[in-house]
């Protein structure tokens, strides 16, 4: 793993890693590469591309995520951004969902090699999710799943009136929020921000933060303090 890449992006951010938060960081990412072999979890496996795309990546939503929040990240994959923010921030309560069932198989055996509290991994579709259980949670992420048009359907019904769904999107989003402008309606969801986030030289993510129910005091839940140095976020105004 490449740790230089990952401690000189969280110094510049402000965000303390632990040796321990890295050790399991970097058995995480071994166990991606390892079963990445016999299973597709990944086409990104260069330690580099690993470091920023995967893990800096996943670790750009730190600062939307209030203490002691609950998490579902829906179609988490070999658990980005999902499992990442878990091992990072231990006061969460995490719960990975993912329609494929070696996925959610792959990502039980990783928490328990781990020794992480305060997971579930879940075998489900998002929309099937959200029929079966009654919970309802503080956050939702989704990274690289569906358009937002789309998202707005899976994402909104598991959020609680006043919680966050942050969809981590590519630096130009503004087409497609505009097309999800009427399911995001339907569902009980505003656009408060996009932030324009740098993982590294000339690579940038966007960050679209929706607002179950339009309830106000984002701020207290979506701090931008930690964004310095290389990570420069460009906040645009509420989408009317």
């Amino acid at each position: 793993m490449r740790e230089d890449i990952i401690r000189e992006w969280a110094e510049q951010n402000g965000i303390t890693l632990t040796a321990t938060q890295l050790e399991n960081l970097e058995a995480h990412q071994q166990r991606v590469l390892t079963v990445n072999q016999q299973m597709n979890l990944t086409a990104i496996t260069g330690p580099a591309d690993f470091a920023v795309k995967h893990i800096i990546d996943s670790m750009t939503l730190l600062p939307y995520i209030k203490e002691g929040a609950s998490l579902i990240d829906i179609g988490t994959g070999a658990g980005f951004p999902g499992l990442v923010l878990c091992i990072l921030r231990e006061d969460l309560r995490v719960t990975l969902l993912d329609s494929r069932n070696k996925r959610v198989e792959f990502l039980r055996q990783t928490v328990e090699e781990l020794k992480l509290s305060g997971v579930d991994c879940i075998h489900a579709r998002a929309e099937e999710w959200a029929r079966a259980t009654s919970t309802r949670y503080d956050i939702c992420t989704a990274r690289a799943v569906a358009p937002m048009d789309k998202l707005a359907k899976y994402a909104l019904p598991l959020i609680k009136p006043g919680g966050l769904f942050l969809a981590m999107k590519g630096p130009d989003v503004s087409d497609e929020l505009e097309k999800a402008k009427p399911a995001l309606e339907k569902k009980g969801g505003t656009i408060e921000k996009v932030d324009t986030v740098e993982i590294a030289d000339s690579l940038h993510r966007s960050i679209v933060v929706v607002l179950k129910n339009a309830v106000p005091c984002l701020g207290s839940l979506a701090e931008t303090r930690y964004f310095s140095g290389v990570c420069k976020i460009s906040e645009k105004n509420k989408i009317q």
